[in-house]
């Protein structure tokens, strides 16, 4: 398993994105909803820990409880719950690595070796973001992206563009395939029994 000591992963930090409304989970904050006696941020936090060198989570409530798992707690820069963009802009105005993986909250299950991965990818194919998909469909959420595309998605979102996946292809990118286990999104109170 690659971990943070890998050659260049020092250079990805991570970003968690907590700082949706979670309408889906009831308006709970969905990072904070307990998963087999965990919270969900807990799950993630666990499995990016070995993968990058630095990890921040977006958060726009509860940002105490967050800021107790002893890593940078960034709210929106903008107004009026933009969207998960609004969460990746703010971490790669905060981070000083080159690399941003960006994960939601609530995929519990991800891979070991995501960002090891997704940065052998980009690196490989010479492109500033990589994709993380499986056999039957493309995980928008879960990507690497190059950090000097902070002004991209700056002027994309100041366009009053919100969509993640109409921003990704207006980048270079590649995909990596992965385990569809891993990216099972517990968006819903049913999705969080055993």
């Amino acid at each position: 398993m690659a971990t943070a000591d890998a050659p260049g992963m020092q250079n990805v930090a991570a970003v968690i994105l907590a700082g949706g409304q979670g309408r889906r989970m009831g308006g709970a904050d969905k990072g904070l909803v307990d998963y087999q006696g965990r919270p969900l941020v807990e799950w993630v936090l666990a499995v990016l820990a070995p993968q990058v060198g630095e990890i921040v989570i977006s958060a726009n409530r509860n940002l105490e409880r967050y800021a107790a798992y002893g890593r940078r707690v960034l709210p929106d820069t903008l107004p009026d719950y933009p969207g998960p963009l609004a969460g990746v802009l703010a971490a790669l105005q905060a981070v000083t690595t080159d690399w941003l993986l960006v994960v939601p909250c609530d995929t519990p299950h991800l891979p070991a070796d995501l960002a090891f991965r997704l940065l052998g990818a980009a690196q490989l194919e010479g492109v500033p973001l990589a994709v993380a998909e499986d056999d039957t469909r493309i995980h928008h959420s879960c990507f690497l992206v190059h950090t000097d595309q902070r002004e991209h998605l700056a002027g994309y979102l100041a366009r009053g563009e919100r969509a993640v996946r109409h921003w990704q292809a207006e980048l270079s990118s590649t995909t990596v395939r992965f385990d569809a286990a891993a990216f099972a999104n517990l968006n819903r109170p049913d999705d969080l029994q055993p």
